[in-house]
C-alpha cells in the first residue's frame, strides 16, 4: 500500500489485504486507521506486511493474541527494540523496556520505587496543587491550545519532580521527549541529525546531574536511583541515554496525550459529558476509559527468536512483530461495544494501553492519578471545556498524540 494510494483513499475496503501497511504515520495522523484495523481483526488477525518504510513486519491486532505474545518473551523478544525502525548501529540507545530478563528486571527494579504506593500517596497533594495553579491561570471565554497550556504543562512539571530536575529548565524535558519520538526513522518529520543532536544534549545535561546526584545521599527520585543503583550506576553512556528517554517519554507523552484525548472524547460524546457533570464520582472509571480510548502508544514491537507457528502463520527467526494496542483496545471479541466512549463502562481497566506482563507500564498508577486529579479540579471550576477547532495530531504511527487542541472554557 503506497503512501500515495493510502492518502488518496483511506478506504480499507478498496485496498487488498496483502497491500495493507498500518505502520504509515500519515494514516495514524489522519485518524483514519480504524477501518484498516477492524478489517485485519476480522480477516487477517496475524497479518504479514511485506513492504514498509521499516521493512517487512507482522501485525497482531486481536486482544487475546497480543496478550499471548506479551507473556512469551522467550519466543518474542524485546532485545532488538520496541519500535519497528531498527536501532542504528552507530547510535543505539538500549533501555530496559527494550530488554529481556534478567537485565530488564534488574534495571526496572532499580527505579520502580519512585512510583511505589507510598510515594504516590505523597505526590497526590503536589499534583493537585499544580493542577489547580495551572487551571486557575487559564483564560476563561477565550480560545487557547489545551495541549500547550494544560497537557504539556502538568506532565512536564510532574516529570521534573520525579527526576528532581531543575524546575526552571523543565521544558527541556518536553523538547527531548518530542525529539526522541518524532525522528524520520520512526516515520516522523524530524531529520535524524537533529534528533541525535537533541539527544546528545540530553545525555550531556543528565550526565552532569547524575554525577552530582551520585555524590549526594540517595533520594527518592529517578536520577538518584539510577546514580546509586548497583545495576545502573555504571551504565555505558548510550544505555543511560536510552533509559532516560524511556522514562521521559513514558512519564510525559503518554499522560499528556490522554489528557488531551479525554477532552476531545467528551466533546465528541456530549451525553457522556452530561453524565460526568451529574456525577463526579465517575471520574476514576472515566480515566480508565480515556486511556483505553486514546491508547497513547499505538503498538510495541517484538522480534521472533526462532522459527515458529503462531495462529496458523509461519514466522521466521528475526521477523518483526507489532502488537497493535490501538487495535486490541477496540476488539469486540473482548471489549463490549469497543467503539463507544462510555465513562461508566464496566471493567474499564481491562485494556492494553499499559501493556501486559513483565513490560507493563511502570508508571500506570501515576498516570491514572494525574488524570483523576486533573479532572476532579476541572469539574470544580468549569461547566464545559469546549473544543472550538480541529484537533491536530502528531505525525507518528507509534505515539498517538496531539500538537494542538483549541478549546474555550465555560465557568461553572
Amino acid at each position: 500500500m503506497s503512501e500515495a494510494t493510502l492518502t488518496e483513499t483511506f478506504d480499507a475496503r478498496s485496498i487488498a489485504l496483502e497491500d495493507f501497511d498500518v505502520s504509515s504515520a500519515k494514516l495514524m495522523q489522519a485518524d483514519e486507521h480504524w477501518g484498516f484495523f477492524a478489517r485485519l481483526r476480522d480477516e487477517a488477525p496475524v497479518h504479514y506486511c511485506k513492504d514498509s518504510m521499516f521493512g517487512p513486519y507482522w501485525s497482531i491486532t486481536r486482544f487475546a493474541d497480543i496478550m499471548e505474545i506479551e507473556k512469551n518473551w522467550q519466543d518474542f523478544s524485546s532485545d532488538l527494540g520496541i519500535t519497528l525502525g531498527d536501532r542504528p548501529e552507530d547510535f543505539s540507545t538500549p533501555n530496559f523496556i527494550g530488554m529481556d530478563p534478567p537485565k530488564h528486571d534488574q534495571q526496572r527494579h532499580t527505579v520502580q520505587g519512585v512510583v511505589a504506593p507510598m510515594n504516590l500517596k505523597k505526590m497526590e497533594s503536589l499534583i493537585r496543587q499544580r493542577a489547580s495553579n495551572i487551571l486557575d491561570s487559564l483564560p476563561v471565554g477565550e480560545a487557547f491550545n489545551w495541549v500547550d497550556l494544560v497537557s504539556i504543562e502538568l506532565t512536564t512539571q510532574m516529570l521534573a519532580t520525579i527526576f528532581d530536575f531543575p524546575f526552571e529548565d523543565r521544558y527541556k524535558l518536553t523538547y527531548w521527549s518530542d525529539m526522541a519520538t518524532s525522528g524520520e526513522l520512526a516515520g516522523g518529520p524530524t531529520p535524524e541529525v537533529e534528533r541525535r543532536a537533541a539527544l546528545m544534549e540530553c545525555l550531556e545535561y543528565f550526565t552532569d546531574l547524575r554525577e552530582k546526584r551520585g555524590n549526594e545521599p540517595p533520594k527518592i527520585d529517578l536520577l538518584s536511583m539510577l546514580a546509586h543503583g548497583k545495576d545502573t550506576q555504571n551504565m555505558p553512556p548510550m544505555e543511560f541515554l536510552g533509559n532516560l528517554i524511556l522514562l521521559i517519554v513514558g512519564g510525559n507523552d503518554t499522560t499528556r496525550n490522554s489528557i488531551s484525548g479525554g477532552v476531545l472524547a467528551l466533546n465528541e460524546n456530549p451525553g457522556e459529558y452530561d453524565k460526568l457533570r451529574a456525577d463526579h464520582s465517575l471520574i476514576p472509571n472515566m480515566v480508565s476509559e480515556i486511556i483505553r480510548w486514546q491508547t497513547p502508544l499505538a503498538f510495541m514491537r517484538r522480534t521472533v527468536t526462532r522459527d515458529l507457528e503462531f495462529r496458523g502463520q509461519q514466522m521466521r527467526k528475526g521477523d518483526k512483530v507489532a502488537m497493535w494496542y490501538v487495535s486490541g483496545n477496540r476488539d469486540e471479541r473482548v471489549i463490549p461495544e469497543p467503539n463507544r466512549f462510555w465513562i461508566d463502562r464496566p471493567n474499564a481497566r481491562h485494556h492494553l494501553s499499559f501493556g501486559f506482563g513483565l513490560h507493563r507500564c511502570m508508571g500506570n498508577r501515576l498516570a491514572e492519578m494525574q488524570l483523576r486529579v486533573l479532572w476532579e479540579e476541572i469539574m470544580q471550576r468549569f461547566r464545559f471545556v469546549e473544543v472550538v477547532g480541529e484537533a491536530e495530531r502528531v505525525q507518528s504511527s507509534f505515539v498517538r498524540g496531539f500538537s494542538s487542541l483549541p478549546v474555550k472554557l465555560h465557568a461553572r
